[in-house]
């Protein structure tokens, strides 16, 4: 990633270049040498640009970090050996975190939930403002424990801007990580929370500048790599309100539980082999060395370093900042918005599911064809805030590309077709057009109506979203994260081979030929949107100004989907030798070692030889030889990545695609 540096940055780069060169070449005499010339502290807050510098009773803005973890105009700190310029601040900056006051979609379901109850106005804001806005919160509640942080008082608050900056996680206290959820979070004062310096045999950190600058003592903090350091906001549990606008005492909805998901999966495990913390996804880690700090000329580079690019699943409104960061008042560049949205895409198509399509048979008139859906993620798919959705798309279509089926298609308004009224139930099998498997959470109110309003959820219509690997309904935190509707009631989700936990989903796709014959050319897709029509249908009957601004947002930029994953299959109906043609299965899928094992040809092969070839992605073959028996295996040789598997025999042909993990 490249960085532009603004015009006043050249001035800033002479000034730091004489005071990296102060004489500090030795650790002797760094400890009496932690001060800055008014000259050093204008580079600094130059460096800053749009991102406040103020503090108030608990924080500081994240333009106080920038000046020593942000751009180092010398180019010594957070540069890898590479070249590649790795700060903090500037990967952070363009992220869904950073922006997260400033999330206009955000800012609407505020006012939209204050709209439907207003009369609990207070307590909404003031909850909705611990996660979004929690420098702003937080610091008032230091200074007033029974004080109400409002949402327009939020937004006159430099510091609440901020969003969720350096602060709001390095300053979390280790106390009651991973029991605090729906936004109870507590603090520690004048101390900063890191992963450097704990070790046996690791450098103690240069804490002195920190602490005579910004008031905050660097210190390690092992929960910084934890998982239940995001507990606290990515878990919201929310008190039912009925439609008379009353609360509805010891009533519950568990609007978003994402933390507890990952503790019903195999990524909690406390197998070392087998755990996932959080952060080793959204926050991987950089395999090198850097130097963590500028204007500190002696400092040994420490690693390795995590990636602040925050990464998560929200392509759509990372799209919305980028096209609008005049008008949202964001610091990011459109460059940086564009490396946070690839992030964000390469997670999307290669952590979160895995797709793949098999013939299933030919009976009666009828194509049987298996869609599977493995999870990948160490939780639901989607998680979170319960607008997000995922389908599926199936097409099939003849050599002259006529349509012979299509579930899953989209209208002009990005609304999917066939969609029931009010929400489409979940499938195991599927025989019509207008029958779409969409993965989703349905709120269901206090007088059993769908709703969108948040504060008026009191249980789960419908939660089929794919389930981590190794989730189970005996679980403990089964009761936040349960499965509810039809689900419930399909053999083939979140098992396989009669085993719980499996992660995935089978979906059966049977189709009409209607005498038709010749090739069928199927393609399935899973597709994501993060802010469907469907959701925003409530809330924009509403006008408030933040409702307003993003109805025209959104209508301006649509809601087209994002490809999650795809497969392809070719087979042939004919109507004198299918009922002979046997059904092949290539397992596993995806295989570790690049070893796969094929069943279900003829073992006694008097329909001819069966040939295998294996292709790259990109179409060149890589191995290829004869299958002898059944449940023969081949190899897959190369590198990690997708790769498709060709089986021939008897005049008939195979293809599937198989990962190497």
């Amino acid at each position: 990633m490249s960085t532009v540096l603004k015009p006043h940055y050249f001035a800033a780069i002479i000034v730091t270049t004489a005071f990296l060169a102060l004489g500090w070449g030795s650790h002797q005499s760094y400890h009496t040498h932690t001060y800055h010339s008014a000259e050093e502290l204008e580079v600094i807050r130059l460096l800053a640009g749009d991102l406040p510098e103020s503090s108030n009773a608990l924080f500081a803005g994240s333009g106080l970090c920038s000046g020593c973890h942000g751009l180092d105009p010398e180019g010594l700190a957070f540069v890898t050996p590479e070249g590649w310029n790795v700060n903090p601040t500037d990967q952070w900056r363009a992220s869904i975190m950073a922006n997260s006051a400033k999330d206009p979609f955000w800012r609407a379901k505020v006012t939209h939930e204050t709209a439907v109850n207003p009369q609990h106005q207070g307590v909404i804001e003031h909850k909705c403002t611990s996660c979004h806005t929690p420098l702003g919160h937080f610091g008032m509640l230091a200074e007033d424990e029974q004080a109400l942080y409002g949402f327009h008082e939020a937004m006159q608050d430099e510091l609440a801007l901020d969003g969720i900056s350096c602060n709001a996680c390095h300053q979390q206290s280790p106390i009651g990580l991973g029991s605090r959820f729906t936004g109870d979070l507590t603090f520690v004062s004048d101390t900063l929370f890191g992963p450097f310096g704990g070790g046996k045999d690791e450098e103690p950190i240069f804490g002195a500048p920190m602490t005579n600058f910004v008031g905050f003592e660097p210190v390690y903090g092992e929960h910084m790599g934890k998982s239940e350091l995001c507990a606290g906001c990515h878990t919201l549990i929310t008190e039912a309100i009925n439609m008379n606008g009353e609360i509805e005492s010891g009533l519950y909805f568990v609007e978003q539980a994402t933390y507890h998901e990952w503790l019903n999966s195999e990524f909690a495990s406390s197998s070392p082999s087998l755990r996932r913390e959080c952060q080793s996804c959204h926050m991987p880690k950089l395999n090198t060395e850097v130097v963590i700090s500028s204007g500190y000329a002696f400092l040994q580079p420490r690693g390795p370093v995590s990636n602040h690019f925050m990464v998560g699943s929200n392509t759509f409104m990372l799209e919305m900042f980028k096209n609008n960061i005049e008008l949202l008042g964001l610091s990011a560049t459109e460059a940086q918005f564009d490396t946070s949205i690839a992030y964000t895409l390469d997670m999307l198509q290669n952590q979160s599911v895995l797709l793949t399509v098999d013939e299933a048979g030919f009976t009666n008139d009828t194509l049987s064809f298996d869609v599977r859906l493995e999870n990948l993620a160490g939780h639901k798919f989607p998680s979170g805030y319960p607008a997000r959705r995922a389908y599926i798309e199936f097409i099939a279509t003849t050599d002259d590309d006529e349509v012979l089926f299509h579930s899953g298609a989209l209208d002009e308004q990005y609304e999917v077709v066939g969609h029931d009224p009010d929400y489409e139930p979940h499938y195991n099998v599927i025989r019509h057009e207008d029958e779409v498997q969409i993965y989703e959470l349905v709120i269901g109110s206090t007088s059993g109506e769908v709703t969108t309003v948040l504060l008026r959820g009191a249980e789960p219509l419908k939660d089929n979203r794919l389930v981590p690997r190794g989730f189970s309904m005996q679980h403990p935190a089964y009761d936040t994260t349960s499965i509810a509707g039809l689900a419930l009631n399909d053999p083939n989700f979140n098992v396989e081979a009669g085993i719980e936990g499996s992660g995935t989903d089978n979906v059966t796709y049977r189709i009409a030929m209607n005498g038709y014959e010749g090739n069928v050319h199927v393609t399935a897709r899973l597709l994501y949107q993060a802010a469907p029509p469907k959701w925003n249908e409530e809330m924009f009957a509403f006008n408030t100004p933040e409702i307003d601004l993003f109805r025209e947002l959104y209508l301006a930029q649509g809601a087209a989907p994002v490809l999650i994953d795809e497969d392809q299959i070719t087979v042939t109906v004919d109507y004198i030798t299918e009922q002979q043609k046997p059904t092949i299965a290539l397992f596993p899928n995806p295989t570790n070692d690049g070893w796969v094992r094929i069943k279900g040809l003829p073992a006694d092969r008097r329909d001819g030889r069966a040939l295998y070839a294996v292709y790259s992605i990109n179409g060149r073959m890589v191995a290829s030889g004869e299958l002898r028996n059944d449940n023969d295996a081949l190899h897959i040789p190369g590198a990690s990545g997708s790769y498709l598997i060709s089986i021939e025999w008897g005049g008939q042909r195979f293809t599937r695609r198989v990962v190497k993990l």
